[in-house]
């Protein structure tokens, strides 16, 4: 049975609120920051819903190690959320592309 892609609200060791946005296939693109309300974590993800279609809004990176990654910006340059490291630039262009695919029919499941 295929899956949908989905965002996933859990609690981390904090107790702060995340969500990952996960593709299809199961491997998890994009994460966020902690949350102190559910309602701030949903909110976050109507972010990444309405700002990833526009390309600006992602900032590519690279790490101290050579590694490449993105961070998705809302509009005021607030970071949404961030990308798992990548070995290749092409890699983390597929992870943009991944997440502007499936974050805005992305369904919500919370843990």
């Amino acid at each position: 049975m295929a899956k949908h892609p989905r965002f996933e609200i859990h609690k981390d060791k904090k107790g702060e609120l995340r969500f990952n946005l996960t593709a299809a296939n199961g491997q998890v693109v994009l994460s966020s920051e902690g949350y102190k309300t559910k309602a701030a974590c949903k909110n976050g993800i109507a972010s990444v819903q309405k700002n990833c279609t526009d390309d600006a809004c992602f900032e590519r990176k690279m790490a101290r190690n050579g590694k490449h990654y993105f961070a998705l910006m809302a509009r005021n340059k607030q970071v949404i959320g961030a990308s798992q490291m990548y070995s290749a630039k092409r890699s983390m262009e597929n992870g943009i592309a991944s997440v502007r695919t499936n974050a805005p029919k992305a369904g919500l499941q919370e843990s």
